[in-house]
Formats: C-alpha cells, structure tokens, sequence
C-alpha cells in the first residue's frame, strides 16, 4: 500500500509509463493497454509552440482505448499553457503535465524542461494559470535539481512554491540534470540515483501525491518504492521489456483480474489493431517498432526483432512480416 492512502485509494499514478520522445506515441500506449488497463500513461512532449501554431489535431490525437492518459506538455509561457491545457482537456485527456525536467539543447534553447527548476516562481504561474482554465489535474514531472545547485535544497524550494500554487501531484526523476556537460542520454544515467531524498519530500510534504521516477525495472522494486512514496514512473524498460507490465493491474492496483494474457495473446490482439490502423491509412514500421521488446528473455527473440527490422520498413510491408517473425519464437 502506498505510502499516503487517502491519496492512493483515489489515484490512478500508483503505476505510470513515463513521457518519452519518439516512443511513446497513440500505437505504444495503446499496446501498453493491453498489458495494464490501470497503469498512467503519458505521451510525447508536445510543446506549445507545435499545438498552437502546427497541427493540434494530429498532436491531439489518442485512441479511447489508451484512458488513463496525460498530455505532456512543454512550454513555460502561462497563457500558452493555459490555452494548451484547455485543449487537451477538451480533446479527453484525464491530466496535463508540465515537463519540468528534459535537459536537452532544444528545450533550453526554449526556456523549458529541466532549467524550470532555476525558476519554481515561473512554474507556479503556469500551473496557476492552467488549473484557472481547466479541470482536470495538472501535475509537474521534475528533476531534484540542476547543475551545481544542491539536492534537498532546490527540491524543497520547488516543491514548496510549485505546491503553493495548487499543483498536488509531483512526478520526481531522481536525478540531477546537467545541463552543461552532458547529454540528454548521459543525464539518463549518469547522475546518481537518490531515491531517499525523494522519499524524504514525501514525508516533508505528505499532503502532496509524489511519484517517483529513475532506474527502476521491476514490479518487485515498485512494491519497494511504495512503501515510501505514492507511486512509480517506468521509462525505458517498460518499452524494451513491455510484458514487465503484465501483472500491475494484480499485484499493483490489487485487482482480481483474470489470467494475465499470453506474449501471443497480446501479440494476437496488438495485429488486430495494426491491421484496423493500417486499414485507415498507417504505416506497418511506424507500429511495429513498439512491439520489438515483446519476446525479451524468450527463445528467439532475437531473430523476431531481426525479422521485423529488417522488413517491416519495406515498401508494401504487411501483417505477414509480424506472422512471420512471430514464428521464429520458440519457447
């Protein structure tokens, strides 16, 4: 059980998939959704910048099945975060996020991301601003600090006027981000890990729902972590590892639900919905990619990752090239 249980009994967050560029686009939730129908996902970063001025609808764009589902949005200026936020509560997002913690150029460059942390004042106009505008929650994702500022310090501070403002609900990456000298995949693995400092804001800061973020691959650990915090943020192995995901409905929600799905199984139910989307006009390799991580630790998984590699961009690539790779599985 999580650590605050007035706040878990009412929350979706005691298992989320993190926002990431490039990976978690519509087809990735939504073949997520067939692992876990209660884990929180959230999409790309969207900036103000590409919805109000390029195509919303198509950056806008979910399937029904994906609920619950959060927009992440990048931007620090409060009237287009407002404007962005109503329209994604309009489009039928549960929640919009604040990304307050990507350290690469382009989001510097735009005055957004992690170099939020160096402003929490600014941070707490946006999320005013915003919850003036809608009803859904909005929430922050952050670092514990940047640069050379220190930990405890520059957390307290951002959470405490971040939390003045309204925000309840903080998702912590608990690591520095720096953001002269590394990269954005070096900022993903390099700083240390401090998993007790974010434990400690939730005991400093118990009104607020803290969601942890940073390293963390199993549900094992999950249950680890919710002994401290309110809930769990996975990135990256949720998407190289996705059948990881098959048990948090049962051993994180606490539901009794039916025999988890085989890796065919969802395998089975993921073409179905490949084909209806390819029947509308998608592409095969822009879902397929999703689905390379399914057979991880099973007998001829490398071959199936290989098979759809190497086919499934071609011209005329079908659902036989998933048949087919598919078989190449053994166990």
């Amino acid at each position: 059980m999580s650590a605050s249980s007035s706040i878990a009994k009412f929350s979706d967050r005691r298992f989320c998939v993190a926002p990431m560029l490039d990976w978690t686009d519509r087809h990735e939730r939504t073949f997520l959704r067939l692992l876990s129908k209660r884990a929180m996902l959230y999409t790309e970063m969207v900036t103000t910048g590409a919805l109000i001025h390029g195509d919303a609808k198509r950056y806008l764009q979910f399937n029904k099945e994906e609920h619950p589902v959060s927009l992440q949005l990048g931007g620090s200026e409060p009237k287009a975060m407002a404007l962005c936020a109503k329209m994604a509560e309009d489009e039928g997002y549960n929640e919009v996020n604040i990304n307050v913690g990507c350290p690469s150029d382009r989001v510097q460059n735009g005055a957004f991301g992690a170099c939020l942390m160096a402003e929490p004042e600014l941070v707490a106009e946006n999320v005013h601003a915003m919850q003036a505008a809608v009803d859904i929650p909005v929430t922050v994702k952050n670092r514990i600090a940047i640069d050379e500022m220190e930990e405890y310090e520059s957390l307290h501070r951002f959470l405490s006027i971040v939390s003045e403002a309204g925000c309840e609900t903080f998702l912590v990456h608990a690591r520095k981000a720096w953001l002269k000298g590394l990269s954005p995949k070096q900022n993903r693995d390099v700083p240390p890990l401090n998993y007790e400092l974010v434990y400690q804001m939730k005991r400093e800061f118990p009104h607020l729902e803290i969601i942890i973020n940073g390293g963390i691959k199993t549900l094992d650990e999950t249950e680890q972590h919710l002994e401290h915090v309110d809930g769990v943020m996975i990135g990256r192995e949720a998407y190289h590892n996705p059948y990881m995901m098959i048990d948090v409905d049962q051993r994180i929600y606490g539901e009794n639900a039916p025999p988890p799905l085989t890796r065919h199984e969802v395998l089975e139910a993921y073409i179905d919905y490949m084909q209806k989307q390819m029947a509308e006009g998608a592409n095969l390799k822009h879902m397929s990619r999703h689905i390379l991580g399914l057979f991880t630790g099973e007998a001829g998984a490398k071959a199936w990752r290989r098979h759809i590699s190497e086919n499934a961009y071609k011209a005329g690539a079908d659902i036989n090239v998933i048949k087919k790779a598919a078989s190449f599985i053994t166990s």
